[in-house]
């Protein structure tokens, strides 16, 4: 019998280091960590609480309700985040990298083909990665919103201020990402280990005045809520969800820190902190209960409630600058897996390749984030709209997680099973929950993450329609190869670089160039790009270079889905493999395709249009492969979709 615990593929294990340096290492990347991967699930409890007992669906704040509430987040901690994400879908790495995206590309190699239905799975995996979208407008507005309404606590003559100062920190934080977020970075750790600490001594001095708030820790004070309260204490569930959005920030941030800083920061500081100061929100509720109207802010002293809004503005901050760098991160994902057309991305960073900044999604998030808390104009509204991304998400994890340890890693059917059905209980009663706010905001995610998914899909099935008519118009390399011996064209000294979505098909700008002008250069390499499906490949396996005889080359350049082409590295890494091509001498040929509706169209016409009008405002890709600009030549074709 497999071993359900058992790492489905270990890595080679790296040359050991020094006990002193790899304790230090561990700690540098932990304190990083906490800074990025932390902060949205560490900014929940300045609304979560509040949401149970004062949100549109807030429930009487009797010591039963209380009790009960706080059960069911200390078991959604428990359950969710500790064991579903930290303890499992950790494991599901892509050569180290997490995400949705990373999970629903290993389904996708031959060796899980025989799965019945693997498209489904796919798409619902490329569903889930559009829902986060909606989830990065929507938490930066909510945890900025929830750390100002602090001010109200100091005075009722600041209300009208809320939404203008939400409004100017949404603003600056936005203008501030083509600057990238390396210097501010370095502060991220120490804000959010202050901001938890706080947290933690907060609810401590609550607790120890009430210790009964722990008898919270029985599960059955949440059954029993569930079961008096009946469909409103069910739809209570969707405030609770509340505490665990982020989670899968843990899972899509692995890739930059690892494992072991991840689970060692929630067990030794996240976890306590949340959950002392969740109860300390509760053990204040139980002595007032006119303090559900803002718990949080309740347990500040009255001394402490101006430096508490400037500290916990800080970390909401950095909650959404979180958020708002995984948006750039999945963008570029999808680039590179050909879901996406080719857009603007900038490094901002020269030392660190995940340090990006995409210019369209940073003005769409800023437009939709600002728009969002202008229209709900409260954290309460917001909440309402907040949690179905997340929680959809977490649904389809556990399905692809379930598919992948079942069929990938052939873990046991007895945990398997098991596993799939315990947490879909739990995953679909969260999602049934928050689907209930349709009618409140719980829509918008929605409607941005399905119009995501319609780009997405409308550009990779696009692409592979009109590979397929540009198949039709050209011959195998093979053929072509055989007609150049047999009939040579005229041959002028240079060299030529023609790019090629097939390395096994004659470029159709070759095809033209021949026809129009009659003539070939004496050296030509036909440039592939390819992705695979994991995250970064070494510079040893990146290029390949095949002669083909007559001065022809083929060249198959393939990078992982975190990397970024680069025509002057591939360059470098040919020489070494005997092809001597002088950059500054190539001339590089590029096709341009011009599209028109044909009589058996591929796709329905409204999709046509939309992949012409992504086709037309694509970026080019002489910019995005980095190509010299005045060594590139465009050659032109018509063709049906």
């Amino acid at each position: 019998m497999a071993s359900p615990i058992k790492h489905p593929a270990r890595k080679k294990p790296a040359p050991p280091r020094p006990s002193g340096a790899k304790n230090k290492h561990l700690i540098t990347l932990s304190i990083a960590a906490l800074g990025v991967v932390f902060g949205d699930i560490g900014t929940s409890p300045l609304y979560a609480l509040r949401e149970c007992f004062y949100g549109d669906y807030g429930i009487a704040a009797t010591p039963g309700n209380i009790l009960g509430v706080l059960s069911l987040i200390f078991w959604a901690l428990i359950l969710v985040v500790t064991v579903k994400y930290l303890s499992y879908i950790l494991r599901a790495d892509n050569h180290g990298e997490g995400g949705i995206i990373a999970l629903t590309s290993l389904i996708r190699p031959r060796g899980l083909m025989k799965i019945e239905g693997k498209w489904i799975l796919v798409a619902i995996g490329i569903f889930g990665a559009c829902l986060l979208y909606g989830d990065g407008m929507i938490t930066p507005a909510i945890s900025v919103m929830s750390a100002i309404e602090g001010m109200k606590v100091i005075t009722r003559g600041l209300d009208p201020y809320v939404i203008p100062v939400t409004v100017i920190i949404l603003f600056g934080l936005f203008m501030l990402q083509p600057r990238g977020t390396g210097r501010v970075g370095a502060l991220f750790g120490p804000v959010i280990f202050v901001w938890f600490c706080t947290l933690g001594i907060l609810g401590f001095h609550q607790v120890i005045r009430t210790p009964r708030i722990f008898h919270a820790l029985a599960p059955w004070h949440g059954i029993r809520f569930l079961a008096h309260n009946h469909v409103r204490g069910f739809l209570v569930l969707g405030a609770v969800f509340l505490v665990v959005t982020g989670a899968e920030a843990l899972y899509a941030d692995m890739g930059h820190f690892g494992k072991a800083p991840i689970r060692l920061v929630w067990g030794i500081l996240v976890l306590p902190a949340l959950l002392l100061n969740y109860f300390g929100q509760g053990a204040m509720l139980l002595a007032d209960h006119g303090a559900a109207r803002d718990p949080f802010f309740a347990i500040v002293p009255t001394w402490g409630v101006i430096p508490m809004v400037f500290l916990a503005t800080a970390a909401t901050i950095i909650a959404s600058q979180a958020v708002i760098s995984g948006a750039f991160s999945l963008t570029r994902q999808a680039v590179q897996l050909g879901y996406f057309p080719r857009i603007r991305i900038v490094h901002t960073s020269a030392k660190q390749i995940g340090q990006i900044y995409v210019p369209l999604v940073n003005w769409v998030l800023m437009i939709s984030t600002i728009g969002l808390a202008v229209g709900f104009r409260s954290s309460s509204r917001l909440a309402a709209a907040y949690g179905v991304a997340v929680t959809s998400t977490m649904l389809i994890s556990t399905i692809l997680f379930f598919v992948v340890a079942k069929e990938k890693w052939k873990w046991s059917t007895l945990f398997t099973y098991p596993f799939l059905v315990f947490f879909l209980i739990i995953d679909t009663s969260f999602f049934l929950a928050n689907i209930s706010k349709i009618l409140h905001g719980a829509w918008f995610p929605l409607v941005i993450g399905g119009m995501v998914f319609v780009i997405m899909i409308t550009w990779k099935q696009g692409r592979e329609i009109l590979w397929r008519r540009l198949r039709k118009r050209t011959l195998s390399l093979d053929k072509f190869l055989e007609s150049i011996n047999l009939d040579p064209p005229q041959r002028v000294e240079g060299q030529a670089v023609f790019l090629t979505g097939n390395p096994d098909v004659t470029p159709v700008a070759l095809m033209h160039n021949l026809k129009h002008n009659k003539v070939l250069h004496t050296q030509i390499a036909f440039l592939n790009f390819r992705t695979r499906e994991i995250p970064r490949v070494p510079n040893q396996d990146k290029v390949k270079v095949e002669k083909l005889g007559g001065g022809f080359y083929k060249i198959i350049a393939t990078y992982g889905y975190m990397e970024e082409p680069n025509i002057t590295n591939i360059f470098s890494l040919a020489r070494e493999k005997g092809l001597d091509f002088d950059p500054e001498q190539v001339s590089y040929f590029l096709g341009r395709e011009k599209l028109s509706v044909g009589k058996g169209p591929g796709m329905w016409r409204w999709r046509i249009k939309l992949f012409s009008f992504m086709s037309r405002n694509a970026m080019e890709a002489s910019d995005f492969f980095h190509l010299p600009g005045s060594k590139i030549v465009e050659l032109g074709v018509t063709l049906e979709m």
